[in-house]
């Protein structure tokens, strides 16, 4: 889990926003590289579930005024074994690996808190890594 800048306290996993022309895919991994240093290689997946959820007033200010809702596209990244983590420190400033329960309560976003509980419930055995 990994800790943000701002909001202080603000917990998640790794997450961050489409760029134009960019599919979900293309984002993750981008995200994942640019938030921990990690390249996930053919080795992330796609488990085809998105959540849409309202943006937060704390978040509005990355947004356009006319978008009051975001979606949420859901990658998992199996790790044999904890890596070394790179944080990017103009978004997180702390890391803790998880077991996914008690990463799930770490989260501080209910849709994160929901990915990460999918995961336990998929019974897939994935590590939550970073998440």
């Amino acid at each position: 889990m990994l800790n943000r800048t701002r909001p202080k306290g603000f917990w998640q996993s790794v997450t961050g926003s489409l760029k134009w022309g960019e599919t979900p895919r293309e984002a993750a991994a981008r995200e994942l590289f640019e938030e921990t240093g990690l390249r996930p290689g053919g080795q992330l997946q796609d488990v085809r579930y998105s959540e849409r959820f309202p943006i937060l007033p704390a978040w509005r200010r990355r947004f356009s005024p006319s978008v009051h809702y975001n979606k949420e596209h859901l990658f998992y990244l199996r790790l044999p074994s904890k890596r070394l983590i790179h944080l990017n420190p103009a978004e997180h400033y702390e890391l803790r690996w998880l077991g996914i329960t008690q990463a799930a309560r770490k989260a501080s976003s209910w849709t994160n808190r929901n990915a990460i509980l999918r995961l336990l419930n998929s019974r897939a055995g994935m590590m939550a890594s970073p998440v």
